[in-house]
């Protein structure tokens, strides 16, 4: 497989609902797609990075600075046997993972159209639908909150995971618990909080939750091995796993009994095929997180939660929920009993509308191998 050229859209779509998190409301989602081509075929890769620095310290314009100068002289006109062998192949460029996920998934997409196969098989995915649950932004009141609980429990996602900050945490699992019973439901606090809250957290032990995702700050281990041993709900990390080092280590630790895998965070599909054998092999469960990813990027999440440890539902959820129309067809769609279906097309599975491409793109460039 030789990439033989990269192709990079900035694109922008309005989100069907405002979300909510401890960074902030957006109404919009701003990110970049790439293309590349090679050996006659396309593959297309979605960069989770956003227009702010809030989940990450990359944003939409650092990933188009690193791509189009470091990332693309890299990999352009190289032959590599295997997509695995991308990822290594940016070794010298520290860090911008999101950057390096958005080029690394385009080009197993791409192998796995130039090969014939589901990006499922290639990646070594077991199963042919994945476990669907839904994440529920802070909203403008607690009525609010549980009529978008029910309304997703009605469209059958497996579990609810609300996020959470100081003031919205305690009083919004109560409700929830006494309106709907028990529910399969988790916490996301993107790291609102500190070890000074060590008791509020400890009050969230009694309401059965599945976990709290990332209560403390985004670059932390070893916080989170100090409270995992002093709260009862189990510590779930995302924002602290850059790299699978640094999951070995929070495992080591005992700072965490659950990981969230989101390919964009860790640098693609090979470091993500990593961090889960590793889990694996530690007896620790995964699940697959979300960004608010376009049906582009959401299908390279069903392939990857199509692997076999991912035994948590994700937050992989229907299309509608937050772009009509999406940028591929079919739309995304969740089943009655709360599973989507894997694509068994070539690459991703999905057909790209390129004209609603077209219309999101607010900026376009195209690299190609010099001769």
């Amino acid at each position: 497989m030789k990439i033989e050229k990269i192709e990079l859209f900035l694109c922008r779509l309005p989100l069907v609902q405002f979300f909510e998190t401890s960074f902030g409301r957006s109404y919009d989602r701003t990110f970049v797609l790439v293309r590349v081509e090679g050996d006659g075929h396309e593959g297309w890769g979605e960069s989770v990075a956003e227009a702010n620095p809030y989940y990450s310290s990359e944003t939409t314009e650092t990933v188009w600075h690193i791509i189009e100068g470091f990332i693309a002289p890299l990999v352009l006109g190289q032959a590599f046997e295997h997509p695995r062998d991308v990822f290594p192949a940016l070794r010298r460029v520290r860090g911008h993972n999101m950057a390096k996920a958005g080029v690394e998934m385009a080009a197993w997409d791409l192998y796995a159209r130039i090969t014939g196969q589901s990006l499922a098989t290639v990646l070594g995915g077991t199963r042919d639908r994945i476990a669907s649950g839904v994440s529920i932004g802070i909203q403008d009141s607690y009525g609010q909150l549980l009529e978008k609980v029910e309304r997703e429990l009605a469209a059958g996602y497996q579990r609810i995971k609300i996020k959470i900050k100081p003031g919205w945490d305690l009083e919004a699992v109560e409700r929830i618990r006494t309106k709907f019973g028990n529910i399969p439901l988790q916490v996301d606090a993107n790291a609102a909080y500190s070890l000074d809250d060590t008791d509020l957290l400890a009050r969230l032990d009694p309401y059965g939750l599945l976990l709290i995702e990332q209560p403390l700050d985004y670059d932390d281990v070893m916080d989170h091995a100090v409270l995992q041993k002093q709260i009862k709900t189990p510590v779930c990390l995302d924002e602290s796993i850059h790299t699978v080092r640094i999951a070995r280590d929070a495992i080591e630790a005992r700072a965490c009994q659950i990981i969230n895998i989101k390919p964009g965070r860790v640098g693609g599909h090979r470091a993500s095929i990593e961090l889960h054998d590793l889990c694996a092999a530690h007896g620790i469960p995964v699940w697959h997180g979300g960004m608010l990813e376009s049906g582009i990027g959401r299908a390279h999440n069903i392939h990857l939660a199509s692997l076999p440890n991912f035994t948590l539902p994700g937050d992989i959820a229907a299309s509608k929920r937050y772009y009509q129309p999406d940028l591929i067809e079919p739309a995304i769609e969740i089943s009655a009993d709360g599973t989507i279906a894997v694509p068994t097309g070539p690459g991703i599975g999905v057909n790209i509308v390129r004209d609603r491409i077209d219309r999101a793109t607010l900026r376009h460039i195209a690299l190609e191998a010099t001769p």
